[in-house]
């Protein structure tokens, strides 16, 4: 991307509630930008948009789509970038399959994803879709380690409003589950590289045969490499023995693992589970089910679809399923269990709302029940664990005085990129799987058995570095407790440690900071801000992405209000708006209903804080204005209670939006420092107050029936907008 044709701000064009909410809110900031000579462009990393890019040969002229996702991830390695990231589809196999027809009926001439590619030509799109899976986006754009927290006005209304809490009680059944052994936790092996290597991954199988997985890995001096392995035999004897024990106790059996984040191998552990639940049907029918393509990875939902028509079949599904303990659901009403998608139960998501609830979740009833949670890895699981067992201790955590939990989390340069990183497999045979290195040294090896899945990951020095110089920046602007989430036992971890330790103790700081394994970690958290004081969680990639919704949830009763700031390594900044794992269910209440609850709270702090960076970055005194009359308007909003509601008929989306254009065209007109910024936004906050009787009335026009958007992955811009921007006041008003 050419920096001299770089707009000032680049907003993401993303997926399902946050990008509907972009077609009301993009034309609010576009207008009130140019009145200050600020550029707004836009960059496409959507899922369909990066399914459109990597397949223009089998485009038109007018339908091929450029790269966009390529083009930032260069703009990020300089100091020119601001980039306002919102929320994308993280896709699973399902996801993508259920985009790529949507885009092929709209005309677009893509190759059908093949589930068992045979020719060279079903290869070479089964490889290319591949990389469009799971976290394909984040580790492009992240050349920055996280700095995530709630903004003060949000924490502040969450207090003075709190939200309602489940009730937990020393008796509660609800418990987490994880293997003992066997699994990535326990396999894990680490070093650090004390040069600059290239590596390869061999399996040699047990007649001799090599087999290159990967070949041609570059590390620069001073990484982190990690290797590991969960084994298949354990991970089935594990789920079975839990299905057995979760049907003794009578609680509803959930399975929480990461599928679009975990690309590689979660959904396998995923397809393990479906296989394992249904054990005495893919016993029977096991021939037959592979006849009808049935594969255990995509789901129970993908399952009965290839089956409805098989009666015996059905039948032997029908008895198993009433042979078992009752599943952790994701909708009742219409049937969907906790195993019908992989995507549709995602583990930062699922377990701080059964958390919230008081461990408890929706079982095929339609009523709340205690759940085993299985979360097969140990890795992170003790966090969930601890957390559980402290609240059947202590009780419900009161939003009205809790403290708040920050996040310093270490994820630039594609650091801990775990189940997401091309060096993930599930082993054809089984063998030995050996890390060697470019002089011949072994540096990881791992005896495996067919069907388990091997995965390497590596964190660079630099981002190291950066993130414990962030953390000891952070602890100093708040001085508060600061906690490391490391585990000494822990091999990848221990390699963490023995960089922090000397960076601590060189900037002379290292009585101000805690290093704790993540159970320990989790306990002293919650004892913190159960007395209202602040902590600041120091922690790998993963945990930031657990933590940065547990607490939020717990706080605030979402994490998509956050601010997350994300300083890039060679000087620009990253500004994320929030989670978007809520968003599918918000796109289908709006095409029902034709009301939209996603809140675009995250996208005002982060548009705040792009404004204020390119104001100090550029020196520019009128983009800083901005930024700050943005901080009024969100206050506005939270004073005013103007976020949008639940419920059809209720203020919405679009309706929280012209509250946030008036108080901030209200803000810079009434501000000193600028007086044409104020002579320009007089007009306009005056014409917002008059109006504001016809603006809303038009906005609430055509709530509660169904809207046409032409297309869920891929919409048609004029319908949405239509549907997005109903006020014809409001949009004379803004331009």
């Amino acid at each position: 991307m050419n920096s001299e044709n770089t707009p000032d701000i680049i907003y993401t064009k993303v997926d399902e509630a946050p990008e509907l909410a972009s077609a009301s809110l993009l034309p609010i900031i576009e207008s009130f930008a140019s009145a200050a000579g600020v550029s707004i462009g836009t960059k496409d990393i959507s899922l369909a948009g990066r399914i459109l890019a990597t397949f223009p040969d089998a485009l038109s002229a007018v339908q091929k789509q450029a790269d966009d996702l390529a083009e930032l991830g260069d703009l990020v390695k300089t100091p020119e970038a601001n980039v306002i990231k919102l929320p994308n589809i993280s896709a699973s196999v399902p996801q993508l399959v259920a985009a790529i027809k949507e885009l092929q009926a709209q005309g677009y001439a893509l190759p059908d994803y093949p589930e068992t590619p045979a020719t060279d030509a079903e290869k070479a799109a089964r490889a290319k879709y591949d990389g469009l899976k799971g976290s394909a986006v984040n580790p492009v754009l992240r050349e920055g380690n996280s700095d995530r927290r709630a903004a003060k006005a949000v924490k502040a209304f969450a207090q003075a409003n709190p939200h309602r809490m489940g009730e937990w009680t020393s008796g509660s059944k609800t418990r987490v589950a994880s293997m003992s052994g066997g699994d990535f936790r326990a396999n894990e092996v680490s070093a650090t590289l004390d040069r600059v290597v290239t590596a390869k991954i061999v399996l040699t199988t047990m007649d001799g045969t090599e087999v290159v997985l990967k070949d041609a890995i570059s590390f620069p001096q001073g990484t982190v490499v990690d290797a590991t392995y969960l084994s298949a035999s354990a991970l089935d004897a594990f789920l079975a023995a839990e299905i057995e024990k979760t049907k003794a106790e009578g609680t509803l059996f959930s399975l929480h693992m990461k599928a679009t984040m975990m690309k590689v191998s979660d959904p396998i552990i995923f397809g393990h589970a479906v296989k394992v639940f249904l054990k005495p049907v893919f016993d029977q029918f096991g021939a037959e089910m592979d006849v009808l393509g049935v594969t255990p990875n995509s789901g129970l939902g993908d399952l009965l679809a290839r089956v409805k028509d098989d009666a015996e079949i059905m039948a032997a599904i029908d008895a198993v399923m009433a042979d078992r303990p009752p599943l952790y659901m994701v909708d009742s009403d219409k049937g969907i269990t906790n195993l019908h998608v992989p995507s549709d139960v995602i583990i930062d998501a699922s377990m701080p709302a059964l958390i919230r609830a008081g461990g408890k979740g929706w079982g095929p009833d339609g009523k709340e029940h205690d759940a085993a949670c299985l979360i097969p890895d140990d890795s992170y699981a003790p966090v969930y664990d601890e957390t559980i067992k402290y609240f059947k201790e202590t009780g419900k955590l009161d939003p009205a005085t809790s403290g708040t939990v920050q996040n310093v989390g270490l994820m630039a340069q594609k650091a801990e990129e775990y189940g997401s990183h091309p060096t993930t497999f599930e082993i054809p045979a089984a063998g030995t799987v050996r890390m060697i290195l470019d002089d011949g040294t072994v540096l990881h090896v791992h005896n495996v058995e067919a069907g388990d899945i091997w995965r390497s990951a590596s964190a660079r020095k630099a981002p190291i570095e950066d993130w414990v110089t962030l953390a000891i920046d952070r602890q100093k602007a708040e001085g508060c407790e600061a906690i490391f989430w490391l585990d000494e036992t822990r091999a990848h971890d221990a390699e963490l440690i023995a960089y922090v330790k000397p960076i601590l103790e060189a900037h002379g700081v290292a009585d101000k900071f805690r290093i704790l394994a993540p159970r320990e970690a989790t306990r002293a958290t919650l004892e913190t801000i159960r007395t209202g004081a602040t902590s600041i969680a120091i922690t790998g990639n993963v945990l930031r992405d657990y933590l940065t919704d547990l607490f939020p949830i717990l706080e605030l009763a979402t994490s998509a209000k956050m601010l997350s700031i994300v300083k890039l390594m060679q000087g620009g900044g990253l500004f994320e708006t929030g989670a978007g794992g809520s968003a599918p269910k918000h796109v289908q209440q709006l095409m029902q209903e034709n009301h939209l609850r996603w809140d675009s709270l995250g996208e005002f702090c982060a548009l705040g804080e792009s404004f204020k960076f390119l104001g100090d970055t550029r020196d520019n005194a009128k983009a800083r204005i901005l930024g700050e009359a943005v901080e009024v308007a969100t206050q506005g909003v939270l004073d005013n209670n103007r976020s949008p509601s639940r419920k059809v008929g209720q203020p919405d989306n679009r309706d929280s939006h012209y509250w946030f254009a008036r108080y901030w065209a209200e803000a810079l007109a009434a501000q000193s420092h600028d007086a044409d910024l104020a002579a320009h936004f007089a007009p306009i906050a005056q014409a917002l107050v008059e109006k504001e009787a016809d603006i809303v009335a038009e906005l609430a026009q055509g709530r509660g029936t169904a809207v046409d958007l032409g297309g869920y992955f891929h919409g048609d811009a004029d319908k949405t907008a239509k549907v997005m921007r109903p006020s014809a006041t409001l949009n004379a008003i803004i331009g």
